[in-house]
């Protein structure tokens, strides 16, 4: 009886588990199809409006994707894609780093705020491409220069999400803190403002990275080889089923980069829930 009575109990524990993961499930299988669906159905119609216009106006997507086999097989695809990340890589992680370090300090630290403020309300305004002068003046035409243009757009992006994210920490948290013993402005930063600020944190990198990608074509336009001068060499000569393919490709790292930062942002708050 004891025996049979536990086994019972186990398993009216379990079946609200076993209906919330079937829940769970279902509705992750009818995104991914709604998703699908989603894909089917712009690539229907991109191809009846390709039956309106000329190639050179708008390929079909039979005649991309031929295109983006074959730059793949020839190489010149990887190989362009292997020069952007040689400075979309440290322009993203210079960027974040130095925007987040720097969201930290000013979002916390008033004085430091009050300081700085002018100078910060000066620069932003500033566009990356409006520096592509001093890029080349300083570092030249090379990975160095384009990796500078990438960094100043991730900076103010991370920035401002980190400063945001510090600023707005509830001082009655940071009370409860220094009672429970979080003396110091360091250990209170590491131990209560960062983990509070995390969730913006994130999206501040995430959105980053995103307009990282975007930058690489146009950190490009100065003679930097990458993705974004063979899409430039392809606009030149109207081979649009070229720009296309090539865009594909960046569109696609992005899809790649940002998925798994989605499962490690995932991971990070998974103590908040």
């Amino acid at each position: 009886m004891g025996r049979k009575q536990t086994d019972g109990g186990v398993a009216s524990g379990t079946q609200p588990w076993i209906r919330y993961r079937s829940r769970i499930d279902s509705e992750t299988v009818r995104s991914y199809l709604l998703g699908v669906s989603g894909v089917i159905g712009f690539l229907i119609l991109w191809h009846l409006l390709s039956l309106t216009q000329p190639d050179i106006v708008l390929p079909s997507p039979i005649a991309v994707g031929e295109r983006f086999v074959d730059e793949l097989l020839s190489g010149d695809m990887t190989t362009a894609l292997q020069q952007s990340m040689m400075h979309w890589l440290p322009g993203t992680i210079v960027g974040t780093a130095l925007g987040v370090g720097a969201g930290v300090i000013l979002g916390w630290s008033r004085t430091a705020d009050q300081i700085t403020a002018p100078v910060v309300r000066i620069l932003r305004p500033i566009p990356p491409l409006a520096m592509i002068g001093f890029a080349i003046a300083w570092f030249g035409i090379n990975h160095v220069g384009a990796a500078f243009i990438i960094a100043l757009g991730a900076f103010w992006i991370n920035f401002y999400a980190t400063y945001g994210g510090v600023e707005s920490v509830s001082d009655d948290l940071i009370d409860v803190g220094r009672t429970l013993g979080v003396n110091g402005n360091l250990a209170t930063i590491r131990t209560i403002v960062i983990p509070s600020a995390l969730p913006e944190i994130l999206t501040g990198i995430r959105t980053g990275i995103g307009r990282c990608w975007m930058l690489v074509v146009a950190a490009e336009i100065f003679g930097v080889p990458g993705i974004g001068r063979e899409i430039q060499r392809a606009s030149t000569n109207l081979l649009v089923d070229r720009v296309i393919a090539y865009i594909l490709v960046l569109s696609l790292m992005f899809l790649v980069v940002d998925t798994l930062f989605r499962v490690g942002q995932r991971r990070a708050l998974r103590w908040r829930a």
